[in-house]
């Protein structure tokens, strides 16, 4: 999993954790520890417009 400082708008906690806790073997981390550390401290939520709301109520 790619965690760098020049895709500082993927850098989110919750997306670190969700890596981690998919991964079936191994997970490997390729960046800094800097970028690490800012998505571990970056705990903000993330607002997603992914449509679930409105499929689950069963409108188009």
């Amino acid at each position: 999993m790619p965690v760098t400082t020049q895709h500082y708008v993927m850098l989110y906690r919750n997306l670190i954790y969700t890596a981690i806790t998919r991964a079936r073997e191994k997970l490997v981390l390729v960046g800094t520890e800097k970028a690490l550390s800012i998505a571990i401290k970056n705990n903000k939520q993330i607002l997603r417009y992914s449509g679930l709301g409105v499929r689950a109520a069963g409108r188009k």
